[in-house]
């Protein structure tokens, strides 16, 4: 599904959209910016690089980074959240993991976590992707689009309160 696509279904349903991501460095903003019309849904996208940005500017706890470190499910929701609640969005999408070349905190390269909050509720979906940096980070991206529009389309059977 296009980000076009998922912007129409929120549209429809009256709900806006915020981003958080870190790998793909504003990758995910752009699908979405992209789109002619997208400021009627989209409210911001924040780019957490750094681990203690995901703290600072997302609200994500710092013990947990300091745990688990950045790649992990509980990062990716809490990132969600915290976009969800810097832009007072009803719709959150993030994307946390490893782009290479190096594994970070003992995590492979090509882990990816993306987080999606409705007001349904979260969910986290785990990508192995494969290939250079670039690759990945496309896919990271292209994966995160593909959660959005399971979570959107009811499909998800992995939704949680």
């Amino acid at each position: 599904m296009s980000a076009a696509e998922i912007l129409g279904l929120l549209e429809a349903r009256g709900w806006s959209l915020a981003l958080a991501e870190s790998l793909t460095g504003g990758l995910l903003a752009d699908a979405f910016v992209g789109v002619p019309g997208a400021s009627k849904v989209l409210r911001g996208s924040v780019v957490a690089y750094a681990t203690e940005a995901k703290s600072d500017l997302l609200g994500v706890d710092a013990k947990l980074l300091a745990d688990v470190g950045a790649v992990d499910p509980a990062v990716a929701i809490e990132m969600a959240v915290g976009a969800a609640n810097v832009f007072k969005a009803d719709v959150a999408l993030s994307a946390t993991g490893v782009a290479g070349p190096d594994t970070q905190d003992g995590v492979a390269v090509g882990t990816v976590f993306i987080g999606v909050l409705t007001p349904r509720g979260s969910e986290v979906v785990e990508l192995s992707l494969k290939g250079d940096r670039a690759e990945i980070r496309a896919g990271a991206v292209a994966g995160a689009l593909a959660t959005l529009k399971t979570a959107l389309s009811g499909d998800s059977q992995e939704f949680r309160a």
